[in-house]
């Protein structure tokens, strides 16, 4: 067995989107910054304002202001949790990157199990919950997004992915480098990495308010792993296409033979349904394959920026 590398020979950038969590981001903050002193770890911690309607800008900024290893970010508008994490990636600097949440479900104190997992050698640890103190709607949809995971980005069926993990610094890298308009991180992680594990960490009920993680959210990130990285509704399409294409041909024939034993009530009634039923099944199809080439394209050619960063605090 590989000896398990000093974890304080590395450097580690704690990266955490901040949406309305003015009455507790605080306390999240004091606990990160008190479990990395006390680890004896170097760290930088970046918050990233995702477009928060309450006060959570005002108090990360002032947090940052007056400790020398805090970032605050403050985005344009709110992108999403995972435009927010990406936000983080370009402003990391250290060996390992470790996104968690802004509500203190992921216990500070348990990024020192992600760290100790990822000292043996894994490029991405997920922290695996022991029990997830979550919403029912939460819950479903993170059974939902795990079933496209697997399908679309290869998840191993013993792999439990989360929000709370670790990155090696090349995994970082590669999903700055990727400069996807539509960034899942998740996804990207199982894309460019290897060696993937899981870990048990502890999960927290929500201390304060409730989670603003709604069914539109989950909705809204289904669409995007389906559109930006997998072409199943496209190819569903074209199949869709192709099925009536075929029934088209059948119901011509039928229309042909049903009108040459006998005759139509209507003249010329057999030869307009025949075209009619004809070319809109082969429209259908090639729309669908024409489709699937503009996504391509226009996925190659996409060169915009995902998200824009407005103000910076600290360092």
């Amino acid at each position: 067995m590989t000896e398990p590398l000093d974890r304080t020979s590395f450097t580690y950038t704690i990266v955490i989107p901040v949406f309305n969590s003015e009455p507790i981001v605080g306390d999240t903050i004091d606990r990160v910054v008190e479990t990395f002193t006390e680890a004896g770890l170097r760290y930088e911690l970046i918050l990233v304002n995702d477009g928060s309607s309450d006060g959570s800008w005002q108090v990360i900024s002032e947090r940052a202001a007056r400790l020398g290893n805090v970032v605050a970010l403050n985005l344009m508008r709110n992108y999403g949790q995972h435009y927010a994490n990406l936000a983080g990636f370009t402003e990391a600097g250290g060996d390992y990157v470790i996104t968690m949440d802004d509500d203190l479900q992921n216990p500070p104190d348990q990024a020192l199990v992600l760290i100790d997992a990822a000292m043996v050698g894994h490029e991405v640890v997920f922290g695996q919950f022991e029990q997830k103190a979550a919403g029912g709607i939460r819950r479903l949809g993170s059974k939902l997004i795990g079933v496209m995971n697997s399908r679309i980005f290869g998840k191993p069926a013993d792999l439990v992915v989360s929000n709370f993990r670790i990155l090696r610094r090349d995994v970082v890298d590669r999903i700055v480098a990727s400069r996807t308009t539509y960034p899942y991180i998740t996804g990207q992680a199982l894309l460019f990495s290897g060696d993937r594990a899981n870990v048990l960490v502890r999960h927290d009920p929500r201390p304060i308010g409730k989670s603003t993680y709604s069914m539109v959210r989950i909705l809204r990130l289904v669409l995007t792993i389906l559109f930006s990285y997998s072409s199943w509704p496209l190819r569903a399409a074209a199949t869709l296409g192709f099925a009536i294409s075929g029934l088209s041909f059948l119901l011509g024939g039928f229309l042909v033979v049903r009108g040459l034993v006998r005759d139509s009530v209507v003249p010329g009634w057999t030869s307009t349904m025949v075209l009619v039923a004809l070319f809109s099944g082969f429209i259908i199809a090639l729309i669908s394959m024409i489709g699937e080439y503009v996504v391509r394209t226009l996925q190659t050619v996409s060169t915009q920026e995902p998200f824009h960063v407005v103000q910076r605090v600290g360092r």
